[in-house]
């Protein structure tokens, strides 16, 4: 006789969202496993390895050096003219005795600050403009687009130059402003592309026919789905605000004095290259191997994050390879069992 008894429902669970059905992964797994295989692939690649441990190193270096120095950066030593490296000072002093490690420890820190935040302004710009262009589509995309093809046109290390000194007594802060407002318009075009695909598929019609607000499946739904794309953006984005910088405050556009940053030391102490190299070398050395870094970063995330790139495919093939002998051996073992039975 069958049993049709019905066995108690717990009422608690009933329509919780967040009640895993048996056998289904854990909330969040998906996502783990995803940032632990982006980690590896990372890691895979030699020269993204190398660049995240130097910029890593960099970033110690600026924000931890002046607390280790003896010397701060604006110090002087009335006993040490124009020395080289030595005990006392690690990297030598300038011609009025103030130490060149705090210097520029300092001067990597304040153009690391303003790299970090250009990027972050620029990359969120770019990134809800051209969502918003792309989604929106009819005259605000139109009017959106005439605005970016304006900008591009416009030589923008010239403005900056010509308003920079006029706001000087504002701080650095707005040399932020300044050259994160004409480094959104590249990558907001390209975000507008990917997001007329993505504005396409099957879960963002599901939102709009919900009446799920533009904004909100902007947020949730089209920035994630090229988020890949905008932190590799990011990254490089953050060596060319530095690069940018160290420009303007090489001509006397960026930072000011007493302040210091990568530019100003380059350019004040240009002259002593070849007679007092440690001034010179010592800023310039971090420009350049910050700047190398952060490409090597930004290719290995690339990567990383785009599946049909060249370590994905490496990934993929090296796979298949491992599954094909795994299949040869059982296949080999399964032959030898029926030998043997025979």
């Amino acid at each position: 006789m069958t049993d049709t008894r019905i066995e108690p429902v717990d009422g608690t669970t009933v329509g919780r969202s967040d009640t895993p059905l048996p056998g289904s992964p854990k909330p969040g797994g998906k996502q783990r496993n995803r940032f632990v295989q982006t980690v590896v692939r990372v890691f895979m690649n030699r020269g993204a390895g190398i660049g995240l441990v130097v910029i890593v190193l960099l970033f110690a270096f600026a924000f931890i050096g002046p607390f280790v120095s003896p010397y701060g950066y604006s110090q002087i030593d009335y006993t040490a003219f124009s020395q080289p490296p030595s005990g006392s000072h690690w990297f030598g002093t300038n011609g009025i005795g103030q130490d060149v490690f705090a210097q520029t420890a300092r001067a990597m820190q304040k153009s690391l600050l303003i790299g970090l935040l250009v990027a972050l302004f620029s990359t969120a710009l770019a990134a809800l403009t051209g969502a918003a262009a792309g989604y929106f589509g009819g005259w605000v995309d139109r009017i959106v687009m005439f605005f970016v093809d304006m900008l591009l046109v416009l030589p923008s290390f010239l403005i900056i130059a010509i308003i920079s000194p006029r706001i000087q007594d504002s701080g650095w802060i707005v040399l932020v402003v300044l050259i994160a407002a004409f480094g959104w318009m590249v990558t907001a075009r390209v975000v507008r592309s990917m997001t007329l695909s993505v504005k396409e598929r099957e879960f963002v019609r599901a939102a709009r026919y919900m009446g799920i607000g533009p904004f909100r499946i902007i947020v949730r739904h089209i920035l994630p789905n090229v988020a890949s794309f905008l932190i590799i953006d990011g990254t490089i984005q953050v060596g060319a605000a530095v690069l940018a910088e160290t420009s303007l405050s090489y001509f006397g556009f960026g930072v000011q004095p007493p302040d210091v940053s990568l530019g100003t030391l380059i350019a004040q102490n240009q002259d002593a290259a070849l007679t007092s190299p440690w001034l010179f070398f010592f800023a310039a050395g971090a420009l350049v191997v910050f700047a190398i870094a952060a490409n090597l970063l930004g290719d290995g995330l690339r990567d990383a994050l785009d599946p049909t790139s060249a370590t994905g495919k490496k990934q993929k093939r090296t796979g298949r390879k491992r599954d094909q002998n795994q299949a040869a051996v059982d296949a080999a073992t399964i032959t030898t069992q029926a030998g043997a039975g025979a």
